[in-house]
């Protein structure tokens, strides 16, 4: 027991689990690879099932009420441990895996309906000709999930076994722990699973006080003091940082080198891009403030950035791409190989593949014709555009989630929805019909890039736990059916009670900016071409002089408060893995770091859904506390949550 147990970090997992391994070292997952696992069963499934239901219905609402889609992967993995707990049922771990997997598809479906398909509903009140039926939105979401899943099978094995310990996978790695403390026995599991469980209350706590009362600011600026206001009237520069206890705990487990590199991005636009803008751009401009300058102007730089980068990733990945696509070759003309892989490295054969995804392109095909567009042959100029970009994009999508645990799915589905748009217009599809077309058409791409990168996530799952990649791929389609039917009718019912339009009307904010992306392109309208240029010049650049160029778009993309903390979060992390002479010192502090991040990342997106739930419900609570208080106890509650992670982190020289 001694020997295995110096074999394992303190998270509860292998030694090696989240570092590189050496030239004949092998990873040996929690669950015995050379025997069969209890994974799909009545109770495993229906509980997915029913996950993917309620997650579905509360991400779409609290998605298009503000604009985030909490990720569900977390909250459903800590009600699976719970849920398994209290029923009594043994090595239940694998069933957990699968819980997890079949629900999680109602965040990445969510997030690729809610930030396209409403912009149908926006404009429709402008343009009454434009038509909006369940089954377009039901279809875009299914289709677009099942090409994502599709696509991105080929490439499970490079980027959760080949590439293991090159990505941090943060999301992954939180909702990796959850699972894991329901496995670990004796003194050393329980002290794990008790420093989960506390970790999570106090991050969940936190983040649903700031969220429901506003106790603290959620978000600390410099515009809060007279002085940040004049420099900000003056120059447009502000410094702004979200105090959530999540995002601190993903800054952690990210690290220093790629917050640092994301931080960058941000800098360069807010610092660098909005005051130039701001003093020496039009009047109109002159006349805004740096969040209306970032919305409106300096974040297009960044959709270019990310497109660019994105090209480049696809480049890079070639040999990956032709390799997949050469296996799938061999494996039709009977050539596979004829070594009997193990079960947690078996995948749905590369003929089941070809043969689904075939299938899965048809319909797309009828869907685009009979459904979207009535002329074939700009149905089929349509397919072709979804195909390309949906598949080469696929890789981009998985290496962002796997990097920063944050996939750039709206920003590659602006440059998708501007490049078909662009294509549809040369070929006579523009007007109420155009924009129809082009939204349908985002839909998918969304769908399909959400889908990939939130796939990666619960690949690398089941191969640090050691479940059957197969199963969860077989099992991730009826997730998908379930949670595009469940996103179908809730978009429909909300804008019947809420609309997206008009007072009291939904936000529904990327949906906005599409709209207001694809209107000018169709109607006729200016298009910010230098902007998206300039990113992609810059994304070039960058790559030339190595720096990771889309980690740094990413950056530009994503708003500076959102950023900020993860940059804390990686200076954390560096600290305290130096905080002592003694390297194995330093690596259990490490890890045990990365089990209370991944607490505060579980207790956040938990109390996320309780916070939302308390929205729904009506509750508002009246702050009688000033904005310049909450600033100051936003400090404050931030500096204690850093210091709490530092010192619990540090703890391990007092532990047995």
């Amino acid at each position: 027991m001694k020997e295995n147990e110096e074999l394992m970090t303190p998270t509860g997992l292998p030694e090696n689990a989240f570092r590189e391994l050496g030239q004949d070292e092998e990873y040996r997952p929690v669950m015995e690879p050379a025997h069969d696992q209890k994974e799909v069963t009545p109770y495993s499934v229906g509980m997915g099932l029913l996950m993917a239901i309620v997650f579905s219905a509360a991400a779409a609402y609290l998605g298009l009420k503000v604009g985030q889609v909490f990720e569900a992967a977390i909250p459903i993995a800590i009600i699976a441990v719970g849920l398994s707990g209290a029923l009594g049922k043994k090595n239940a771990i694998g069933q957990n895996v699968i819980i997890q997997s079949i629900g999680a598809c109602s965040g990445v479906i969510v997030a690729g309906a809610i930030f396209t398909l409403p912009a149908l509903f926006i404009l429709k009140a402008t343009y009454e000709e434009i038509m909006v039926d369940f089954y377009q939105i039901f279809l875009s979401s299914l289709l677009g999930g099942i090409l994502g899943i599709l696509f991105f099978i080929p490439f499970r094995k490079y980027f959760v076994k080949d590439m293991h310990g090159k990505y941090p996978f943060p999301e992954a790695t939180a909702t990796t722990q959850v699972l894991v403390s329901s496995v670990n026995q004796g003194k050393e599991g329980d002290g794990q699973a008790k420093t989960l469980i506390m970790a999570s209350l106090i991050g969940g706590i936190y983040d649903y006080i700031v969220a429901t009362f506003g106790w603290w600011a959620e978000t600390v600026t410099s515009t809060a003091s007279s002085v940040g206001t004049t420099i900000m009237e003056k120059t447009k520069l502000v410094l702004s940082c979200n105090t959530g206890a999540a995002l601190l705990g993903l800054g952690y487990i990210v690290g220093l080198k790629y917050a640092f590199v994301i931080f960058a991005g941000s800098i360069f636009v807010w610092w660098i891009i909005i005051p130039l803008m701001g003093t020496y751009g039009s009047a109109e401009m002159m006349a805004m403030g740096p969040d209306a300058i970032f919305k409106d102007y300096a974040r297009m730089i960044g959709i270019g950035g990310i497109a660019m980068a994105g090209v480049i990733g696809i480049i890079k990945s070639w040999p990956i791409i032709v390799q997949a696509v050469g296996l799938a070759g061999r494996e039709l003309k009977g050539k596979s190989s004829s070594v009997k892989e193990v079960r947690w490295q078996m995948d749905i054969s590369m003929k089941h593949i070809v043969f689904f995804s075939a299938l899965a392109l048809i319909a797309v095909l009828l869907f685009f014709w009979l459904g979207v567009i009535s002329t074939f042959w700009q149905a089929a100029v349509a397919w072709i555009v979804v195909v390309v970009i949906a598949f080469l994009f696929t890789t981009v999508a998985a290496n962002a989630i796997a990097i920063v645990g944050s996939n750039p799915v709206s920003g590659m589905t602006l440059m998708t929805l501007i490049i078909a748009s662009a294509i549809f217009v040369g070929i006579g599809l523009k007007g109420p019909s155009g924009i129809v077309a082009s939204m349908v058409i985002g839909g998918v791409v969304c769908t399909a890039l959400s889908m990939a990168g939130g796939f990666v996530t619960d690949l690398k799952i089941g191969y640090w736990l050691g479940s059957t990649p197969k199963k969860q791929e077989q099992w991730k389609f009826l997730g998908t059916l379930v949670s595009a039917a469940t996103v179908g009718g809730v978009i429909m019912v909300l804008n019947q009670v809420y609309g997206f339009t008009g007072e009291n009307a939904l936000v529904a904010p990327q949906a906005n900016a599409m709209a207001k992306v694809i209107e000018p392109l169709m109607m006729g309208g200016d298009t910010p071409w230098i902007l998206y240029m300039v990113g992609a010049i810059l994304a070039a650049i960058l790559n030339w002089l190595g720096v990771p160029a889309l980690a740094f778009c990413l950056g530009m993309f994503i708003p500076l408060s959102l950023n900020t903390p993860m940059l804390v979060g990686g200076a954390v992390a560096y600290f305290v893995s130096n905080s002592s002479k003694d390297k194995a010192i330093c690596d259990k502090r490490r890890d045990r770091g990365t089990l209370i991040s991944s607490g505060l990342i579980a207790g956040g997106a938990l109390f996320g859904v309780f916070a939302a739930i308390t929205r729904f419900a009506g509750f508002e609570y009246q702050n009688p506390l000033g904005e310049g208080t909450t600033q100051i106890l936003g400090c404050a509650a931030y500096a204690l949550l850093i210091c709490y992670l530092i010192w619990d982190s540090k703890r391990v020289k007092t532990l047995k």
